[in-house]
């Protein structure tokens, strides 16, 4: 019968292991304990398991001892191995049973081998023993430092959020054994990333430990590690970075550059003229940064409108100026945000205010009629210089130029430079009754300044023509007529 004898490596100082000495048969018998059942038979060869550390680099490493029970020490047996590295990684003493391991071990690479012994009759060449399989376990040891194979890692979160938010799950991985001690058992830090994020130790969840905000930075770099032995010094670690992008939120409002913008706009402008750009700052991005303008006091003369490629307002007419009227206004000017998060709700009443001077600079402007249009009337056969009526135009600018008149394409009124019409000719009612005619008012200092007037002209009847007979009338009367007779 085979005795196995397990002599563990110097291995007892590692967590979980035990040192061990497999008993032999005779010694069962010393103990008055039951033989297996499989020693109960005339096949002696026992199933079992040698250990041997892994990574050890002495030139020999001692696994184990097999010896027959019919070994007397005489020489006469001779022990043989064969199976998973024998002769290559495995050794045997054909004469003492010891195994040894004559190359060093990697539990990652190969966690057992199977082996066969046989115990020859040196005499005879006969085996003594039937042949029995038993195995080599490679003890782990811990060589193996935690990898982060998804790493590195990038993800996004909103902008303030709150505190305990779960960022992103970090994994760490340890190719040690994770039945023998510690070796495998991980815990999480973060060695850089304070004191916004924290990681949980055992899961390596990362969460938010101090809210942030995108506008004071947008991007932060996170150092995790994992150590193995469960944090212990003596423990091996691992690395990994996450990327952590703060995406906006509209946490904030629109703030206008200037509280108080001047802008200029001549008088002579045409309703829907541009006056002049206002511009709000919004520290948000994308939609959250989008803008609305508008005149708070509800002007009727200015408005405002959103270039939303750009985020301008820009002010622009909306009704004619007079600069001899108004010289300067002053508007009030409001922006808000388009969107309005739910996160962050704002008041539309609360968006900021500015105040537009608008100063209205005076033209050149033609000169202006009293009235468009003037309606006069005048007696036919008037003589020639009779005054026919008025006209009155005024140059509205400031420098109130002199104004002279002139008549388009008569020859039947004259006018002179105050504005009085009168007759060159006598007028006949009977050819003509109204006289249509256009007065144009030009600034001597400025022939280009011309404005027109119509006047209307009617000319009056006088008894100026003897009836007449429309034709020449015949007829006869009797000699002896009486008088106040009527001939038929």
């Amino acid at each position: 019968m085979f005795n196995f004898t397990f002599i563990l490596p110097i291995s007892a100082s590692l967590p979980g292991l035990t040192s061990c000495t497999v008993m032999t048969n005779s010694k069962r018998h010393e103990m008055n304990q039951p033989l297996p059942s499989n020693l109960r038979t005339k096949r002696s060869w026992v199933w079992s398991h040698f250990h041997v550390e892994e990574e050890v680099t002495k030139a020999e490493q001692h696994v184990g001892r097999l010896r027959s029970n019919l070994d007397e020490g005489d020489a006469s047996l001779v022990y043989l191995l064969s199976g998973d590295g024998a002769g290559s990684i495995f050794t045997i003493n054909n004469r003492t049973g010891d195994i040894f391991a004559i190359k060093k071990l990697d539990r990652e690479e190969k966690a057992y081998y199977k082996l066969r012994a046989q115990v020859i009759n040196v005499y005879t060449g006969k085996p003594v023993e039937p042949e029995s399989e038993f195995v080599i376990k490679v003890l782990d040891i811990n060589d193996n430092k935690p990898q982060f194979l998804d790493g590195p890692y990038e993800t996004s979160i909103p902008e303030m959020s709150p505190e305990g938010t779960s960022v992103i799950q970090v994994t760490a991985t340890d190719n040690d054994d994770p039945s023998q001690g510690n070796n495998a058992r991980l815990i999480y830090t973060v060695l850089q990333g304070q004191p916004y994020f924290s990681v949980e130790p055992t899961t390596g969840i990362l969460r938010i430990s101090s809210q942030m905000d995108r506008e004071a930075k947008d991007q932060y770099l996170v150092v995790v590690q994992a150590t193995d032995m469960l944090g212990y010094t003596q423990g091996l670690s691992g690395t990994t970075t996450v990327t952590i992008n703060l995406s906006d939120v509209n946490d904030n409002r629109p703030i206008f550059q200037l509280g108080l913008y001047h802008m200029n706009v001549s008088e002579s402008a045409p309703i829907g003229t541009s006056i002049g750009i206002i511009m709000a700052e919004d520290s948000d991005i994308g939609e959250n940064a989008k803008m609305n303008y508008s005149i708070e006091d509800g002007s009727d003369v200015f408005d405002i409108i959103t270039n939303n490629e750009t985020q301008e307002g820009i002010v622009i007419l909306k009704k004619k100026l007079d600069y001899e009227l108004q010289r300067q206004y002053s508007v009030r000017a409001k922006v808000t945000n388009s969107f309005i998060d739910k996160y962050f709700p704002k008041d539309e009443n609360s968006g900021q205010t500015t105040v537009i001077k608008i100063r209205v600079e005076d033209a050149d402007e033609p000169p202006v009629f009293s009235h468009m249009e003037y309606s006069m009337e005048i007696a036919e056969e008037t003589p020639t210089g009779s005054y026919v009526g008025t006209v009155f135009a005024k140059d509205p600018d400031v420098t109130n130029s002199p104004v002279r008149y002139s008549i388009d394409d008569c020859t039947l009124f004259s006018i002179d430079d105050s504005g009085a019409i009168t007759v060159i000719e006598p007028l006949d009612r009977e050819i003509a009754e109204w006289h249509n005619i256009t007065i144009t008012a030009t600034e001597k200092d400025n022939s280009q300044q011309v404005s027109e007037a119509r006047v209307y002209v009617q000319v009056l009847n006088v008894n100026d023509h003897a009836p007449e007979f429309f034709q020449y009338y015949e007829t006869y009367v009797c000699e002896k007529a009486n008088a106040g007779e009527v001939r038929d």
